[in-house]
């Protein structure tokens, strides 16, 4: 791993140069220096950030057509590290091969399983002529194997960033099914020189991220949800995922939003008993989402 210089930020990503991880980075902090650090995998990048490797990790956490990457709501319950912030990112995916190729040259196409998902439209097009659609585990790392091993006849769904990176050609913009494509990202941190940057010190604490189990009861869920609307929780969103070991018992994740933090405190306190295994997975500024017609900046 190359060095980091010391007065900068270390941010730890998943994938490589020109990720879509990597442009929200660079906004969630503006004109802070950061070094980016690359991880192949999201497990990697939680390892790196336990490991006291890196100052933060950016992690992607949920995505407005895919939902949630629930590996990843497991890997953060799991770590005993916290949200510090929130990123939304407007997603605009592309088309990229080799210079001077057509579409109608690409025979295979090789992308992360959640960006394909985001084309689904596009690429059954190409499908039902006969191009592979191949999963791979990342965006910018295909653009970048494609550069590197010289295929021709080969493309990958990427972003500008990437593209240019890599001395690519966008074939088509613009690609993604959905021009609302939001990808919201989270930053993971325990560092007290990234705590102290103006981005996360002077958040307005508006938001939580909690995890928490339930006794197998009728109604107990119910009762948990009344709770939180009677302090006027706005509960943002609810996902299960088993409880590995113990069949048909699950850990619930939820967002809340609220303008009240004294009525948050109190609205915890409150479910406390009525749940197990409660964690505050972090207390966080509301991340604001782009406009669909936002423009992208990605250097």
């Amino acid at each position: 791993m190359t060095p980091i210089k010391e007065n900068r930020i270390s941010v730890a990503i998943q994938g490589g140069f020109g990720a879509f991880h990597e442009i929200a980075a660079k906004q969630f902090f503006r004109d802070i220096p950061i070094e980016i650090v690359p991880c192949e995998t999201f497990t990697d990048l939680f390892n790196e950030l336990q490991d006291k490797k890196v100052d933060c990790g950016i992690v992607a956490m949920e995505n407005s057509v895919a939902g949630s990457l629930l590996q990843n709501l497991t890997l953060l319950r799991e770590s005993g590290l916290n949200i510090m912030g929130e990123q939304y990112l407007r997603v605009v995916q592309n088309l990229i091969a080799l210079p001077y190729q057509t579409i109608e040259t690409i025979r295979e196409i090789h992308s992360h399983p959640i960006a394909i998902q985001q084309c689904q439209v596009f690429l059954n097009e190409l499908r039902r002529k006969g191009v592979r659609i191949i999963d791979s585990a990342d965006t910018a790392l295909s653009v970048k194997w494609i550069r590197e091993e010289n295929l021709m006849g080969v493309g990958a769904l990427g972003s500008e960033m990437a593209a240019s990176m890599y001395n690519m050609e966008i074939l088509k913009a613009g690609v993604e099914t959905n021009k609302r494509n939001f990808t919201r990202f989270q930053i993971i941190t325990e560092s007290d020189k990234v705590k102290e940057l103006e981005q996360i010190a002077n958040q307005t604490i508006n938001k939580a991220t909690l995890c928490f189990a339930l006794q197998h009861e009728e109604g107990r869920l119910s009762q948990v949800l009344s709770v939180l609307s009677f302090y006027k929780m706005n509960l943002t969103k609810i996902q299960s995922l088993p409880i590995f070991g113990v069949e048909w018992e699950y850990f619930f994740y939820i967002d809340l939003v609220f303008g009240d933090y004294v009525r948050y405190q109190q609205a915890l306190d409150a479910v406390t008993p009525l749940t197990e295994h409660l964690q505050i997975l972090g207390e966080y500024q509301n991340g604001q989402r782009p406009a669909e017609n936002t423009t992208i900046i990605e250097d």
